[in-house]
């Protein structure tokens, strides 16, 4: 009985540390860096920091190319517009494109939209002229009145860009700047304001629609070094990703309109996340895009064909 009960310890121990699920798609090269999800279609897409094409991935794990432009060199941040029927995505040429070019490097900086259905596309705003710098859009947001919000991790700016397709620099606040990458990931909250995650500094930081030159840290417990992605599940729980060794996710909550903030889920290290980028909520779950960028800043693996979206499942952390 005692050899028994020490097998189904074992068992339940080696259980417990595979990761969590995952949806596998074969997309050669492509290093999907951004993800969106889709309810009409039931389908993510995602985006291609080494061949610059857009794709959709099912479900069941069936990727098909939805854009393709000679012209782009990497794509990143994604997001479905509140229309329902417009995908807008970053196009840059910032680290890792197969195609890059020195006159593309790092100065590449543009908002492009599609259709969310054909992957025809709508608009191409480029945002390069509006900083000085060197450029790279990173990822998006939009307001109640569907203007866009770009975060600009080299130039450590944000920018807006109106309905109209008018684009200006919105903010550049001094807690924006960071040596090497600055804001990353973006979400706009309904009480008129921004979140922007400081890739360089680890911090959150709030940029008010009213004030957007000023900012201010949101106050929490810990940094995150190297944060990558953010998703606003409510007004009060917003989703960090960090990558850079750490590959894991949090959940963050606020009771003061993120003045200050409080980590309060996370996932396991046992998941084993591969550089996850982003997130994106897919009913009540969360799902995070592996983007395997290791392989490429090691420079001598062979490209991978495979990647994965991986479900970020949440435990308590302990105070």
């Amino acid at each position: 009985m005692k050899k028994f009960i020490i097998l189904m310890l074992s068992v339940q121990a080696i259980w417990a540390q595979q990761p969590t699920k995952r949806i596998e798609f074969e997309a050669p090269e492509s290093y999907p860096e951004g993800v969106a999800f889709d309810k009409a279609s039931n389908a993510f897409y995602v985006t291609s920091a080494r061949l610059g094409t857009v794709g959709k991935v099912t479900r069941e794990g069936k990727y098909t190319e939805l854009y393709a432009d000679k012209s782009l060199k990497s794509t990143y941040g994604i997001k479905v517009h509140p229309d329902g029927k417009r995908l807008f995505f970053c196009a840059a040429d910032a680290n890792y494109s197969k195609f890059s070019t020195p006159e593309t490097k790092k100065k590449t900086a543009r908002l492009i939209s599609i259709d969310l259905r054909s992957g025809k596309k709508l608009s191409d705003t480029d945002l390069s002229g509006l900083a000085a710098g060197e450029h790279f859009p990173n990822d998006l947001a939009f307001d109640n009145q569907g203007s866009v919000y770009v975060t600009d991790s080299y130039a450590d700016v944000i920018y807006k860009v109106d309905t109209n397709g008018k684009a200006a620099v919105f903010s550049r606040s001094e807690l924006l700047k960071a040596a090497g990458v600055g804001p990353n990931g973006i979400v706009f909250h309904p009480h008129g304001f921004l979140i922007v995650a400081n890739n360089g500094t680890g911090a959150l930081v709030k940029i008010d629609l009213n004030n957007p030159e000023k900012g201010a840290k949101v106050k929490i417990d810990q940094f995150f070094p190297n944060a990558d992605g953010l998703l606003l599940h409510d007004n009060y729980t917003l989703t960090l990703v960090q990558n850079g060794g750490v590959n894991k996710i949090f959940k963050l909550k606020t009771a003061d309109n993120w003045t200050t903030a409080q980590v309060t889920e996370s996932t396991s290290v046992e998941d084993r996340f591969a550089f996850p980028s982003t997130a994106a909520a897919a009913g009540s779950e969360t799902w995070i895009m592996n983007a395997n960028f290791s392989e490429l800043t090691e420079g001598n693996n062979v490209p991978s064909k495979k990647f994965s979206l991986q479900q970020a499942v949440f435990n308590p952390v302990k105070k």
